[in-house]
């Protein structure tokens, strides 16, 4: 079946997204001496696309990633997973959050040493509720509307307004349009001038969370049996008998909390010391 002329121009706005917020990362990538990863031809991997797998080897396509120590050849640690997305819809916009929620949740969780940046940059109709849930998940959120988007395309003489009427002779004509544009770079540029403030701020929260510092780690060696309690009565009940002078209690386990300037905390539990220094020698 062939590809929907509607399909392929909501393709083309997607693609923009990438085209306009790519030369912003590769400066912001170099000035911080990081690794950008992006679709494209990489030693370190297969094929072009950009993948990476969470604890249960589950694959995700990806559209940008920073790495801290990457190089063409090495893969670094990854500090940030930045997606882009365009959808016409409001009605489509939940599930496409829910797709990236899907799709970096498993990463952040794998690489939660690193405490990676999560990152979405979307353009078209989102909801309120769409946004609110990738923000309440640790996302920062660049939002493009779909009156910005079409306005960055007028400003070329395009028309990129559509509705669930539009004809495909119409998005032919919008596609036409695109491909006989010379310079597709300055619809991207443009996009990003209409959304200055909101483009600083994104890369503002970037920067906070590449060149945050560990302020405090606390460990906390506990001793003694653990106790399994019912009811809140027996908790109380056990606290008010419990003596607190127990020498040469056997260890239970290290807990371990790391505190940023910027506010963020990692919690760790080990059994073992081993895998506790193991643990903290990722943040060396």
């Amino acid at each position: 079946m062939a590809e929907s002329l509607s399909h392929k121009f909501g393709q083309i706005i997607g693609d923009l997204l990438e085209l306009a917020i790519m030369p912003y990362l590769e400066n912001f990538a170099r000035k911080n001496n990081l690794f950008l990863d992006k679709k494209g031809k990489r030693i370190t991997r297969k094929g072009k696309k950009l993948t990476w797998t969470d604890l249960k080897d589950n694959k995700h396509d990806l559209d940008f990633v920073l790495e801290r120590g990457g190089t063409d050849n090495t893969l670094g640690v990854p500090i940030a997973f930045i997606e882009t997305a365009w959808r016409r819809y409001t009605k489509h916009s939940r599930n496409k959050a829910q797709e990236i929620q899907g799709a970096i949740m498993p990463l952040s969780e794998k690489y939660k040493s690193s405490s990676p940046f999560l990152g979405v940059v979307l353009a078209g109709e989102f909801t309120k509720g769409a946004l609110n849930q990738l923000e309440s998940l640790g996302f920062s959120v660049l939002y493009f509307s779909y009156g910005t988007v079409v306005k960055a395309f007028n400003k070329f003489g395009i028309d990129a307004s559509s509705n669930e009427k539009t004809s495909e002779k119409e998005f032919k004509k919008k596609i036409e349009g695109w491909e006989s544009l010379a310079d597709k770079e300055s619809v991207a540029k443009e996009l990003l001038r209409l959304n200055k403030k909101e483009v600083d701020d994104f890369f503002i929260s970037l920067g906070k969370s590449v060149s945050r510092f560990i302020e405090t780690v606390f460990i906390l060696p506990l001793h003694g049996q653990e106790s399994s309690l019912l009811t809140i009565k027996d908790a109380i009940e056990f606290l008010k008998g419990y003596s607190e002078e127990k020498p040469d209690q056997q260890l239970i386990k290290y807990e371990i909390i790391i505190r940023y300037n910027t506010g963020d905390k990692i919690d760790a539990s080990f059994k073992d010391k081993k895998d506790a220094i193991k643990f903290l020698e990722t943040y060396s």
